[in-house]
């Protein structure tokens, strides 16, 4: 009885290794490639998948997600023969499991191997410069010629980048001073710009203040030579007004030519008193005048019943002798003369 169940036991572990060997679950976004008497039978996408025990082989499942795969550094010579090494990162997707299983025996040691040479080729034909500034337009010629290559493998290629260029030590320090000076030299053009154009900025605003002020003073010489215009205007437009007051107030009072004579003779002493009047003009016919005023005056004084100072009031002129009608300077402290005759 020990021995029938013992054989129980053991069958039963071995149909259910079978089992387990018979069924096979593939997870999402794996395939697997299923081989029959070691040719391929097909590929077994995600789910259960049946392998018949000792007939039916899987293969290691292969992931169909997109992959990224960084390389180590590459030393890699540029057209002006400076050693640089370039980390370089591939990122791929395999679409054919059949094909990259059967076409290429190791596929990340192909890929990375196909990626070192292709960069050499590419990156011997740049300079330093153009190599470290230009990573777009290497990346896109080593995409094409991997693409080439890696599509009867079953995997495209999605991006390669170039994750670090590192030139040696002498190169980064020689580099290191000259953008030193290329910063030094932006430094000084753009000092010696902006002093250029705050002397400008400055002579155009002396510039437009001396405008300014010029107009202002030509603004205001226009406004005071208007002012003293108006002012002059006034003033003898007031005068001629008061000469046209004065001389309608004489004409409508109807005065006498002797009136207007002896008026003439006691201003005189008025002009005289002025300081700025160095040299006074007398009528010519003066004697005239002094008779006409001793006449007037020997008048007021009959009138006032006192007889004159040694005048005659009726003796004619003839008999007074003949006066000089010539114009005589009087200074200005003097008094015109009187006749003593």
């Amino acid at each position: 009885m020990i021995g029938i169940e013992v054989a129980v036991v053991v069958i039963v572990l071995i149909v259910l290794s079978l089992g387990m060997r018979t069924v096979r679950i593939v997870p999402q976004a794996r395939v697997g490639i299923i081989q029959r008497l070691g040719n391929y039978q097909r590929s077994a996408e995600s789910g259960v998948a049946i392998v018949w025990p000792f007939i039916d082989r899987m293969l290691p499942l292969i992931d169909m997600r997109e992959q990224v795969v960084s390389f180590p550094p590459q030393p890699v010579i540029t057209s002006d023969n400076v050693t640089i090494n370039v980390t370089s990162v591939i990122y791929y997707q395999i679409l054919d499991a059949k094909a990259s299983a059967y076409q290429v025996a190791n596929l990340l040691a192909a890929m990375e191997q196909l990626t070192q040479t292709t960069l050499r080729n590419v990156m011997g034909g740049l300079t330093l410069d153009i190599s470290l500034t230009s990573r777009d337009q290497v990346n896109s010629q080593l995409r094409m010629v991997l693409d080439e290559v890696t599509e009867k493998w079953g995997v495209r290629v999605n991006r390669l980048e170039l994750k670090d260029i590192a030139p040696p030590k002498d190169i980064q320090i020689a580099m290191e001073k000259q953008m030193q000076a290329e910063r030094q030299k932006r430094a000084a053009i753009l000092t010696a710009e902006g002093e250029a154009q705050s002397a400008v900025l400055r002579a155009e605003g002396n510039k437009t203040a001396l405008i300014l002020q010029s107009e202002g003073q030509k603004q205001s010489a226009i406004l005071r030579s208007e002012g003293e215009a108006q002012a002059l205007v006034t003033v003898q437009s007031a005068q001629a007004r008061a000469i046209e007051l004065v001389f309608g107030a004489v004409n409508g009072s109807n005065p006498s030519t002797e009136a207007m004579a002896y008026q003439y003779l006691q201003m005189l002493p008025k002009l005289a008193e002025n300081p700025a009047n160095k040299v006074l003009v007398v009528p010519t016919d003066y004697a005239g005048l002094v008779g006409l005023a001793t006449t007037l005056g020997n008048l007021g004084a009959n009138a006032a019943g006192a007889p004159a100072n040694g005048r005659s009031a009726g003796k004619p002129a003839a008999e007074r002798g003949p006066v000089s009608t010539v114009p005589q300077a009087l200074g200005p402290n003097q008094q015109p003369p009187t006749d003593r005759s």
